[in-house]
């Protein structure tokens, strides 16, 4: 195995499948392909895959219900690929749990540079938010970046050991959720557009004149959505994630 890790290219297409699986192995994989939706599953167990790539399209059962098996046991770093330009794809692949989505045709460069920066994030790792003592007291202040942690309205984010807490209680974040908290709280009340959250959730490497499109941004907005949820975010009264209408989104001031 590589330092990198496995990655597996689950494709019924052949030329795809052979240069995906080029791309990733001259990026430092350890490269497996799957030619369908079952195979790859079980590759992906089998293999301890780093990184998954995955068409919608597969010829058993579609790349959804392949993602919706796969994160059952692995927390593996997943790109969605499709012919289909459909914005409900999109939706879709982030509601399942993808971190990613591409179209294809695509460039093999940006297919690299996405998974590199998404490897450049470590993820949160579960069970450290549930074995360590995180019960922190609840503060209103918003703690200044150079800090350890990030203190704001009962939230404390600490993005050295990718670690959250609601008022105490670890609360469970993907890596985009997490990323984007993180950048909404070192604005301290910034407004942030969608297109720099979406650099945010490829990572701050990525190319800044890079085509954003209109899917990307809803994808934040998928995440924002899904990062309000599991912090139990009233949107109509919100604690921590206020948005600007037409612009992005910031963070909220302390409460009194």
């Amino acid at each position: 195995m590589t330092d990198l890790g496995v990655a597996v290219v689950v494709e019924d297409d052949e030329d795809v499948r052979n240069l995906v699986e080029a791309v990733l192995s001259q990026a430092g994989f350890d490269v497996h392909g799957a030619a369908s939706g079952r195979e790859g599953v079980e590759v992906v167990r089998s293999q301890g895959a780093s990184v998954v790539t995955l068409d919608v399209g597969l010829n058993d059962i579609d790349g959804y219900e392949v993602l919706r098996r796969i994160r059952q046991f692995s927390d593996a770093y997943v790109v969605m690929l499709t012919a289909r330009t459909d914005e409900l794809d999109t939706l879709t692949a982030l509601h399942t749990g993808a971190d990613d989505f591409m179209t294809k045709p695509f460039r093999p460069r940006e297919l690299r540079a996405r998974v590199a920066a998404m490897m450049r994030r470590p993820r949160q790792e579960a069970d450290d938010a549930t074995s360590l003592d995180l019960r922190v007291a609840p503060s209103k202040g918003l703690v200044p970046p150079q800090d350890a942690e990030f203190r704001h309205n009962g939230l404390v984010l600490n993005p050295h050991t990718r670690l959250a807490t609601v008022d105490g209680i670890p609360t469970n974040l993907t890596r985009s959720e997490f990323d984007l908290l993180h950048a909404l709280l070192k604005g301290a009340g910034a407004v942030r557009t969608k297109t720099d959250l979406v650099r945010v959730v490829r990572g701050e490497h990525y190319s800044a004149d890079a085509y954003i499109s209109d899917s990307d941004e809803r994808a934040v907005e998928v995440h924002i959505g899904n990062l309000r949820r599991k912090l139990h975010e009233d949107p109509l009264h919100p604690r921590w994630l206020q948005t600007v209408r037409g612009v992005g989104y910031r963070i909220t001031p302390p409460l009194d």
